[in-house]
């Protein structure tokens, strides 16, 4: 039986039925007998207990009609003991045993997630006041007293460990009421007091501490405690060790239900971790190793200094054929790592996880253990900091591996497991039916779902006969996954028929699915899959997770495709599978430009392992047309989330099932350009685009990619032939997308009104349409203009705007860009302490997201600086270092800046070849790209290389025609960047009279270029 004496008191059997205690007298002796916990209590003291100074007149013989009365409702747990009466019963059939268990376990706790997580079943043990009806009794006094104190201990630790979760807003407000009841309570008040400074409430902080010490004052003569004092000085300092706690980086889910009979276990396992790099946790399938991996990793990030990180990474994602670089491709994508560049993942990967310490939780990779085996060692050789904690039904058998066995659940952990899940007190038949299940936590639950239709004697009996046909009949198989499989049919058997087509066909999906995707692939005539789906989830057969998505546990997903397979319908429902997400995909794909965008990236985002899944299913299944039209959808997508080398593959893949197809032709095309591999297609595709919106898209698009290639013109010419057909058809989109482009080569040419009509113009469609992508992208045009005239508030304010943007949307890369900029603005400003810390932050970001252009753009900033502050050695360094590479992606257009910013350097350190070398470099390049502030630019550098040989009247004559070319844009050298052109007029003025110096720069100015530099050939 179970006693309740947290509210009133109650009593239930085995079955959860309430068991009457009839008459107040036999209650209160119940009540009395359970506040002794088992201890006997004297027939004297229940006497007075019971009827206090006015006994009856043989107040024994009473006392015993009491107890004879007790024992025909509880049988024989109420038993004689010298020198009275003892109820027998463990302190975890109590509800108070079990509350002061939960809490001693919540305060050994060492997270504050399962802290908070136990303290919170504790307290959700109380049904009103303890001991209710007899709280004013003398015998109960005591109890009820200590009682009440425990609970508003818990309640404090809980709002501790809530506090340590960053939950200090709803905090500040729920804790109003419970400091108003008790306010005295100085150590309540003081996580109240916290909570309402994180969640800047500073001024109501300080003056519930006023009415505290007032209080304090008034009752007791008392101040506050030295701890309250000193938090009310560190509030009044806005001391930054208030500040609430920085979330860890991890994406390990919080654990739903408490984790029982692991706790050596979990310890075990940290300690491999931190003594060894790889750990292999091994066991048959249902035996609890991803708990086991989940709990072990839980708060490692911050404990042992895992700057990285720790990060799950979910394999059941991945066929069985999965390649080494699938698995290389997921984990980069759990990881957060772009997809953009040509070099492979696997050559990126441990680059990426070298510079930090990182903890990957690699979850079930036994479908795919050779992969991950060759993967891994790759890994912990090139990252020296990484440490793997994998979960397998095999070893991956590398060097320097660490098994770990995980048993089964051991007798009382298996018991204290199905008890705590079916919510019944345990006794004989569930220790026989957790036996027979082998202590396997995953038979154990769905066998505890049960106990609301049977009793434990009938479920182990069928349990006994259904073990003996399955063993029998599963040859070759271990026993404990024949034990398994036994109860996952047993389970299956319960199901009717309708129930059972839903269950299998929810195999299809990958990593779950949403209400309507289950409504689609499982739909049946007759069948009411929203009926049928939430009787599978009170079983516990689907789960329910945040979204809300549905999916099925590892084992009951293995065992349904079997099921699905038996009943012939594998190729049927994955081709349904395959036809819903393909639709869903081009109904998104509109979305994806304009006001739902933000909305329609997440929708995507959730579904990446169903869209991935649909595309093997169709390529397996040779449907062409559904992989050629999931691709198109899908290509947009993978453009805006920089997803460039898994849309490249999946494009690749759906061609050379379907084809030629002209559309992914051209998307197959733009992104390969846009990862640096120029990959122009022919007229004729575009011509082969039957539809007139979809063909100017194409030709945005690959004008689009091209752009920034050595010849502007191809990508001009199809950005003009589709801002054509845009405009024909009316399309705002399209119009705003070519407009933007093309502003941006106004701005390489120099064409400030052209840079600023079209940039407007781009802006001012995006905003119409809600497109926050566009606007970002328009932004950066009309910042560059505001950069370029010198109006730099006017640029920041468009840079920050770009910048919030990019954070919104979660585009990375555009942040890390928008970063720069910012750093650019900084520069010019000459406050070069934040542009280092803007390009620096925006370096930082590009390397972990891998992505070389935005790190070459950040580093080239740092270089900037560098030079400006004299640090020349650092700047030129770093100039080199990205000059090849700039060249090899991107040629003339940015070569240009950065020869010039080398020749600069080199005439700094007084080396006149080689200023002049470089500086004629950047002027070839700068000339062949055609930006007049390039050619400027190249011209003054070339000036200060000549004032180095004596050369001045030539290098006066060189700035005036650089200062010519400028104004004729109408662009002037900025005030912050005219250092190096004053530094190399005063050379000249110096050597030659300002007079002198003023003539040779007006004739400069009149001279054509070519005659201006007919001696450098």
């Amino acid at each position: 039986m179970r006693f309740g004496v947290l509210g009133p008191l109650a009593v239930w059997n085995a079955n959860g039925e309430p068991v009457k205690v009839p008459e107040a007298k036999v209650r209160a002796l119940l009540a009395d007998l359970l506040i002794h916990a088992g201890r006997p209590v004297s027939a004297d003291r229940l006497i007075e207990d019971l009827w206090g100074d006015r006994p009856p007149a043989n107040a024994p013989a009473a006392l015993r009609v009491k107890v004879s009365q007790l024992r025909r409702a509880l049988g024989g747990l109420v038993a004689h003991r010298v020198p009275g009466y003892v109820l027998r019963v463990e302190p975890s059939s109590v509800d108070a045993g079990l509350f002061e268990s939960l809490v001693g376990r919540a305060q050994r706790a060492t997270e504050p997630g399962a802290r908070a997580a136990l303290l919170r079943e504790a307290l959700g043990l109380w049904r009103g006041d303890a001991y209710a009806e007899f709280a004013g009794e003398q015998f109960a006094l005591a109890a009820v007293a200590r009682l009440e104190e425990q609970r508003l201990v818990a309640l404090e630790e809980l709002a501790e460990a809530r506090l340590g979760l960053g939950e200090h807003a709803l905090l500040a407000a729920e804790l109003s009421d419970l400091v108003a009841r008790h306010p005295l309570r100085e150590r309540l008040h003081a996580v109240h007091l916290r909570a309402l400074y994180r969640a800047g409430r500073q001024s109501e902080a300080l003056a519930r501490y006023g009415e505290l010490r007032r209080r304090l004052s008034e009752e007791l003569g008392l101040d506050p405690g030295p701890e309250l004092v000193t938090l009310h000085q560190a509030i009044l300092r806005q001391d930054p060790a208030l500040e609430a706690p920085v979330l860890p980086r991890t994406n390990l889910p919080a654990p739903m239900t408490s984790l029982v009979g692991r706790d050596e276990a979990v310890a075990e396992v940290r300690s491999l971790l931190r003594a060894g790099r790889l750990v292999t946790l091994t066991g048959p399938g249902g035996v609890g190793k991803t708990r086991l991996a989940l709990a072990a990793a839980a708060g490692l990030e911050s404990a042992e200094g895992f700057d990285g990180g720790v990060w799950l990474v979910e394999l059941a994602s991945l066929g069985a054929g999965a390649p080494v670089a699938g698995v290389a491709e997921l984990i980069a994508d759990v990881l957060g790592l772009r997809d953009d560049v040509p070099e492979s993942m696997l050559e990126r990967l441990p680059a990426a996880l070298a510079a930090k310490r990182t903890l990957l939780v690699l979850d079930n990779c036994e479908h795919v253990v050779e992969q991950v085996a060759a993967l891994g060692s790759r890994l912990l050789r090139a990252a020296p900091g990484l440490r793997v904690l994998a979960t397998s039904q095999e070893a991956l058998r590398i060097e320097g591996e660490t098994l770990v066995q995980v048993p089964p659940l051991g007798r009382e952990p298996a018991v204290e497991l199905f008890t705590a899940r079916a919510g019944i007190e345990p006794d004989a038949d569930v220790a026989e039916i957790c036996e027979r299940l082998d202590g396997i936590p995953l038979a154990l639950e769905l066998a505890a779902t049960r106990m609301r239709v049977l009793t434990p004697r009938q479920l182990a009996e069928r349990l006994d006969d259904r073990f003996q046909v399955l063993t029998s009949g599963a040859r070759g198989a271990p026993a404990r996954q024949r034990t398994l499989r036994a109860m996952i049919d047993w389970s299956w058997e319960l199901l009717s028929d309708a129930e059972r087509v839903v269950l299998r066909r929810l195999a299809a999906p990958a990593d779950g699915c949403t209400l309507e995707a289950a409504e689609e692939v499982c739909a049946e005539p007759g069948v009411d899959v929203l009926d049928t789906l939430a009787r599978l989830v009170d079983r516990s057969l689907v789960v329910r997770a945040a979204g809300p998505r549905f999916r099925l546990l590892e084992s009951v997903a293995a065992y349904c495709q079997e099921r699905l397979r038996e009943a012939g319908e594998d190729d049927l429902i994955a081709l349904r599978h395959v036809r819903y997400y393909t639709a869903l995909a081009e109904r998104a794909e509109p979305r994806l430009r304009g006001h739902e965008q933000r909305l329609t990236l997440t929708l995507l985002d959730a579904e990446g392992a169903n869209l991935r899944l649909a595309l093997e299913t169709a390529v397996r299944l040779g449907a062409a047309g559904e992989a050629v039209r999931l691709v198109n959808a899908m290509a947009w997508y993978w453009v805006l989330r920089g997803k460039l080398g898994e849309g490249r593959r999946a494009l690749e893949s759906a061609q050379a099932l379907a084809g030629s197809s002209a559309e992914t032709a051209v998307w197959l095309a733009g992104l390969r350009m846009l990862a640096g591999r120029p990959s122009v297609p022919d007229a004729a595709v575009f011509e082969a685009i039957a539809d007139p919106l979809a063909r100017a898209r194409a030709r945005w698009f690959a004008g689009f990619a091209l752009f920034g290639y050595d010849d502007l013109s191809a990508s001009v010419d199809l950005l003009r032939s589709a801002l054509e057909g845009f405009r024909e058809l009316g399309d705002a989109w399209g119009t705003a997308a070519a407009l933007s482009v093309l502003a941006r080569y106004a701005a390489m040419r120099g064409d400030l009104d052209a840079l600023r009509r079209d940039g407007e113009r781009g802006l001012a469609l995006f905003k119409e349409i809600g497109d926050r992508w566009g606007e970002m992208r328009a932004a950066e045009n009309l910042g560059t203009l505001a950069e370029i005239t010198g109006d730099y508030g006017r640029a920041a304010e468009l840079r920050r705007e770009g910048l919030r943007m990019a954070e919104e949307l979660g585009l990375w890369s555009s942040v890390s860009d928008a970063l720069s900029r910012l750093g650019r603005i900084a520069l010019l400003t000459g406050d070069y302490a934040a542009a280092d810390d803007y390009h620096e932050r925006a370096r930082r970001l590009a390397v972990a997201q891998s992505n070389r252009p935005a790190e070459e753009f950040a580093e080239l900033g740092l270089a900037l600086v560098a030079r400006r502050r004299g640090r020349l050695d650092e700047a030129e360094s770093l100039l080199r270092k990205w000059l090849d590479w700039v060249m090899d992606v991107s040629g003339e257009p940015g070569a240009a800046l950065i020869l010039a910013e080398l020749g600069f350097t080199a005439e700094l350190r007084g080396d006149a070849a080689g200023a002049l070398e470089l500086q004629l470099r950047g002027l070839a390049m700068a000339r062949n790209v055609g930006d007049p502030r390039a050619i400027a630019l190249a011209l003054e550098g070339l000036a200060g290389a000549r004032t180095l040989t004596g050369r001045h009247e030539e290098a006066g004559r060189l700035l005036g025609r650089a200062a010519a070319l400028r104004a004729s844009v109408g662009a002037p050298l900025p005030k912050a960047e005219r250092a190096d052109v004053d530094r190399i007029t005063a050379a000249v003025e110096t050597s030659l009279g300002q007079e002198a110096a003023g003539a040779a720069m007006s004739r400069g100015a009149t001279l054509p270029l070519d005659d201006l530099l007919a001696e450098y050939g």
